[in-house]
């Protein structure tokens, strides 16, 4: 059967901004869910933004739609997997979901517990717990993700710093900057002008699980991830900052550049050690809580999604879990293949899952090996005693 294609015409959602969209869907941003939804023309198929698709479709595929009803009127079908049209009926059946709209809205105000609480009428300390439970993330924190997204919008529209900052309701920003700053990757003014006169730069290298691209900004690296062309790791690595400057890394840190990709080669190749480099991490609080815990999972073992959930202190954020691991942009050094579902299977894997598969046998295998020799080693030692 054919896959219904989509034109300008069929594109119902005018009203949204098509780059801010496509970030988040290339963020796998969950805080978008049910806020607009992305449809395939070559799948014929709609998702939600934050969908854990093993390999995320081309751009120049994507529409985008302000509803699931206006999705499936251009012909397309609700994916399987995270079940669009469900969120939609759902979404302001519960509480917390209309308690997120109300945040969405008023994110630049003060919002204690106590005024979120008289909203959905749910005592401050219920409301606390059930809002993780559903999001993943306190309401605070979730505040401060919208507030963040809201500045990013406003800094791609061409405001200036400052009054974006207060606009988001950030506050002063002298007490707000350094923060922001980190999660943009660098300042709100680089960020307003699209990453113009930022260089990144970066470097590929052929592996035995295919093409590895590192990129770094002065901070360290922001972008370790594979692929299967140069081309398709370059635009994926344009996208979040289409006006930065994109070179090969600068004299000066070509050496380190080279020792951390010759480290990450020999770790492909078997080695258990990874390098110790400066990372360029952004995301939210919870998110870098699982990706510093993931860092914490032995070479050669995995752990079940619910297992890093109860690992981090958060039994029931299961799907915010599984949701962090996906928007891990750091391979290999952010371990997020060792992370698999409950009944066994692997679950997902932005990199694909063939991949996933190969990095847990190389490291089960040489884990076995190590073991195997120690063993062996531990009877001569004892006899040259």
């Amino acid at each position: 059967m054919e896959t219904p294609s989509l034109s300008v015409d069929q594109d119902t959602a005018s009203g949204l901004d098509e780059n801010d969209c496509w970030k988040a869907v290339r963020a796998r941003d969950a805080s978008r869910d049910g806020t607009f939804y992305y449809g395939v023309s070559t799948t014929g198929v709609y998702c939600r933004p934050s969908c854990q698709t093993p390999r995320q479709a081309l751009r120049k595929n994507m529409r985008f739609f302000e509803t699931a009803q206006a999705a499936e009127q251009a012909g397309l079908r609700a994916c399987k997997r995270c079940r669009p049209q469900t969120d939609e009926q759902h979404k302001l059946d519960t509480p917390i979901q209309k308690l997120r709209q109300f945040i969405d809205q008023h994110a630049n105000e003060s919002l204690s517990l106590a005024r979120l609480g008289k909203q959905v009428n749910l005592s401050p300390q219920y409301l606390q717990r059930r809002f993780k439970a559903q999001l993943g993330v306190s309401p605070r924190q979730y505040q401060e993700s919208v507030r963040l997204r809201n500045l990013k919008r406003a800094l791609q529209n061409g405001k200036n710093a400052t009054t974006a900052i207060y606009d988001s309701g950030f506050g002063s920003p002298s007490r707000v900057y350094e923060k922001v700053a980190s999660h943009l990757g660098m300042t709100p003014g680089q960020y307003r002008a699209g990453g113009r006169g930022l260089c990144i730069s970066y470097a590929t290298a052929n592996t035995s699980i295919g093409l590895l691209m590192l990129a770094a900004t002065d901070r360290g690296l922001c972008f370790v991830q594979l692929g299967d062309s140069t081309e398709q790791l370059q635009s994926q690595l344009e996208a979040e900052y289409p006006h930065a400057l994109f070179a090969p890394m600068k004299r000066q840190m070509k050496s380190d550049l080279d020792n951390w990709m010759a480290a990450l080669s020999r770790h492909l190749d078997g080695d258990s050690r990874l390098p110790d480099v400066p990372m360029d991490v952004r995301g939210t609080a919870f998110q870098i809580k699982v990706w510093r815990y993931l860092q914490t999972i032995p070479y050669g073992q995995v752990q079940s999604y619910t297992e890093v959930a109860k690992g981090i202190g958060r039994p029931t954020a299961v799907r915010a879990v599984a949701s962090a691991c996906a928007r891990n942009r750091l391979a290999l050094l952010i371990p997020c293949h060792r992370v698999i579902r409950g009944d066994g299977t692997l679950g997902g894997y932005r990199w694909g899952l063939e991949r996933k598969r190969a990095l847990i046998d190389l490291e089960r295998q040489t884990a076995a090996w190590a073991a195997e020799e120690s063993r062996i080693a531990r009877p001569k030692a004892a006899l040259r005693r």
